[in-house]
């Protein structure tokens, strides 16, 4: 069930109804209340994932024109070569992902190629479960795997809300957590408190000497500090008027507010008309979640480096699954496997991650995987998050070279 404003708030002030409490803590107790509050924070770095809900269509994003199984399988889906935005002889952004061309070209933008597991799911549901979980051999686990690095960050900072969902959708399960509360909001001002306690009654004052009241009192001025941080935060005019976009310039908010949440998720797709499920005339609408994608994506990356942020930052995109190679009779595509990923950020090392999937070895009539998805993921739980990889994904996995010094 997704967490409301009141949630976070009450995450923020901890139990504040126990003002009045006159028992005595004893001094363990006090001590182990108190390490709560001082966190080892030895990095501030922020993850904002992306979900494309629906299955994205990888081969009419990265672009094998130059490949001839491409045109041949795609009589209506090809795109034109002359208005396609090269990467290489070989490969090409979708003509309407221009601001994507651009990030590329500045070194901000990594495509990890062939990104899927073995033996794929084509069910949206189970196949966005095992993404959520990071687990394709239980998907059915009650926890997602940002929703463990929430539980986590929970242990250090006890009632702080370390990761956030902005977006008009469900929250995605990857924000599942057993313990702690990740709220789902759809502007900044939902983080804000608003009433509750002013000041601490003469009596609790006046108990300085209890480590609980002492814990509250700090609690309360902790969550009105960050709620005026929020307010003070300059929020961008420079974005398009897509949904993506507003909730990138929520999230750009909330980050220059430094409350200390960082990890944030936002989906594209799932408000639209099958988003990027298109098993029929695909070519307008998929170009035009591109076009949304691209454009929203540039506007945060000038919004944070403006502020001199972007460096904290790493965006990270991912869909359920790719799309067939060969395009059905109804100008669409199936339900595929491997797709690209991609990772949007100061520090990203730009550029190709690995080699574009054949056209002619294909499971099931699409792209095969040649990288695990959680490779990607452990790349960035112990390269950017700081986080044990194998107390999230239960295992270890090779990581990939995807960020610079």
């Amino acid at each position: 069930m997704a967490h409301t404003r009141r949630d976070f708030l009450r995450a923020g002030l901890g139990a504040s109804a126990l003002m009045s409490l006159h028992t005595a803590v004893p001094s363990v107790f006090a001590n182990a209340v108190m390490a709560a509050e001082t966190p080892a924070r030895d990095r501030d770095t922020v993850l904002v994932m992306i979900q494309l809900s629906g299955g994205n269509d990888g081969l009419n994003t990265v672009v094998p024109y130059a490949d001839d199984e491409y045109g041949r399988n795609r009589t209506t889906l090809r795109l034109p070569t002359a208005q396609l935005h090269k990467i290489d002889t070989e490969l090409a952004f979708h003509p309407r992902m221009a601001a994507f061309a651009r990030l590329y070209q500045k070194g901000r933008l990594s495509i990890v190629q062939g990104v899927g597991y073995e033996h794929p799911d084509q069910s949206h549901e189970r196949a966005m479960r095992i993404w959520h979980t990071a687990d394709p051999q239980q998907p059915e686990r009650q926890t997602g795997w940002l929703g463990r690095v929430a539980d986590r960050a929970r242990g250090q900072a006890q009632g702080d809300a370390t990761a956030v969902f902005v977006g008009p959708i469900a929250r995605p399960f990857a924000l599942n957590a057993e313990r702690a509360i990740v709220p789902c909001i759809r502007a900044a001002d939902d983080l804000i408190q608003r009433g509750g306690p002013q000041e601490m009654s003469r009596d609790n004052a006046a108990r300085a000497d209890d480590a609980l009241l002492e814990f509250m009192r700090h609690r309360i001025a902790t969550a009105r500090a960050k709620s005026e941080r929020i307010k003070a935060a300059a929020a961008s005019d420079d974005y398009p008027s897509f949904g993506l976009a507003g909730d990138l310039r929520t999230i750009a908010r909330i980050i220059r507010a430094k409350v200390g949440i960082r990890v944030f998720c936002a989906e594209l797709g799932g408000g639209g008309i099958g988003g990027f499920d298109n098993h029929a005339n695909q070519l307008g609408n998929h170009g035009a979640l591109l076009h949304q994608l691209a454009e929203a994506l540039a506007a945060f990356v000038r919004d944070l480096d403006r502020d001199k942020l972007l460096d904290r930052v790493v965006v990270m995109t991912f869909s359920e699954f790719g799309r067939t190679l060969k395009e059905n009779g109804r100008r669409g595509t199936g339900h595929g496997a491997a797709a690209p990923m991609f990772l949007v950020g100061g520090r990203v090392k730009g550029g190709l991650v690995g080699p574009h999937p054949s056209l002619t070895d294909l499971e099931n009539g699409s792209p095969k995987c040649h990288t695990d998805f959680r490779q990607v993921y452990a790349t960035v739980l112990e390269k950017w998050l700081g986080c044990n990889c194998q107390a999230i994904l239960g295992r270890q996995f090779e990581t990939l070279n995807l960020f610079n010094a």
